[in-house]
């Protein structure tokens, strides 16, 4: 039986850390209920703690995006529980260590293709039924990377870059349909992803993840 519920309905995928916890932070402290998914149950429930502590609320998903039937799973359960989505965001990402494009590792590369590609370009037709049954026009969100495209950044730039390439075309395919497809560049964050990218860097010069967030939720 179908929950009704006055929150908006948010999925966030890559919630444990970095921005998407911010994000799954700021919408259920802002009366969102979140579906949090993400890997590390630990990290999901320290979130969890702090969403509970700003008198949020917010559903844990500890799997694996490249899991196609857990996926399956948790798009039926959302169907079943609220038969509707009115927001994905879409945080999962895979950054493996820098190396020259001609020293890649080849099971780097297989886990850049099977999170930042595959994942996305199976979760996009799971995802949008859910959200084209949203009471007003829902939106799904993606994040670019204006660092993923320079030296030594081979691997991750272009499993990147395809699925910016999958998500501009979702954009323009529904753009008079619907969902809307939000695509954002996301300011330089003090992540443990970027440490590993820029060691050494003032990392209080940088974004807090926090203040993206908020920004990213008034353009939802």
């Amino acid at each position: 039986m179908t929950e009704t519920t006055d929150k908006k309905i948010a999925l966030i995928t890559g919630a444990s850390r970095g921005l998407g916890a911010a994000l799954a932070t700021h919408l259920a402290s802002s009366g969102w209920h979140v579906v949090a998914l993400g890997r590390t149950m630990g990290a999901l429930e320290e979130l969890d703690d702090r969403i509970k502590a700003r008198g949020g609320t917010a559903t844990l998903a500890t799997l694996d995006i490249t899991k196609d039937d857990a996926m399956r799973h948790l798009c039926r359960d959302i169907h079943d529980r609220w038969g509707h989505l009115d927001l994905w965001a879409h945080m999962a990402i895979h950054a493996p260590p820098m190396s020259p494009a001609d020293h890649i590792a080849l099971k780097d590369w297989d886990k850049c293709v099977a999170i930042n590609i595959r994942a996305t370009g199976f979760l996009i037709p799971m995802i949008a039924p859910l959200l084209a049954a949203a009471p007003e026009r829902a939106t799904a969100l993606f994040v670019d990377d204006p660092d993923a495209y320079g030296k030594f950044m081979g691997a991750y730039g272009a499993s990147k870059g395809a699925q910016m390439a999958l998500a501009r075309s979702w954009a323009a395919e529904t753009e008079r349909t619907g969902p809307r497809v939000l695509i954002e560049p996301a300011a330089p964050m003090p992540t443990g992803t970027r440490a590993r990218f820029h060691p050494g860097e003032a990392r209080d010069k940088l974004t807090p993840c926090a203040t993206e967030a908020a920004r990213l939720a008034a353009l939802i």
